[in-house]
């Protein structure tokens, strides 16, 4: 059975707690909704801590990356996206850009992002991982829950229970 929410009503029963990201991320993958507590990556135009975050267990996180907003080069493709659904993750969201948008729309997997580009990233094996970031405007820790759909993201620090269990 699928869980459904709306970012809508949780903003309105839990107000005073949540984060709400700023709406410049557009939708990539086949997942519309999904949410999941988070892993956060710090790195600038250098993919190598995603693809190692990415290739390792899941369990329904959700990986969001601080690529400082880069649009020069993408940060995740289909390769490393599949990786994702293969391992069990349940979203991405990267302030920087990604590429095969085509292929990332079949998966099932959330994916956003800024924008896409052709252009793939380096790798250097640059970049931290569990740490506090700030992304579009909210301050984001590892461990925090994250909650996407369509109209937005929502950050709170512990887990919300969704529409199924507000009875």
């Amino acid at each position: 059975m699928s869980i459904t929410f709306s970012t809508a009503d949780l903003y309105d029963q839990f107000e005073e707690q949540l984060g709400v990201c700023e709406p410049i991320f557009a939708d990539f993958g086949g997942r519309e909704a999904f949410f999941g507590q988070t892993v956060t990556v710090k790195c600038f135009e250098d993919n190598s801590r995603i693809k190692e975050m990415l290739a390792q267990p899941g369990q329904g996180r959700v990986l969001v990356a601080d690529a400082g907003g880069s649009v020069r080069c993408a940060m995740l493709g289909d390769l490393i996206a599949e990786s994702a659904v293969d391992n069990g993750w349940a979203g991405v969201i990267i302030d920087g850009c990604v590429r095969d948008s085509a292929r990332l729309a079949e998966l099932d997997l959330g994916i956003k992002a800024l924008a896409t580009i052709p252009r793939k990233s380096t790798r250097r094996g640059e970049g931290q991982v569990d740490l506090p970031i700030d992304v579009a405007g909210v301050r984001i820790n590892p461990g925090n829950w994250i909650y996407c759909d369509v109209d937005g993201i929502l950050v709170a620090e512990q887990e919300l229970p969704l529409p199924n269990d507000l009875g």
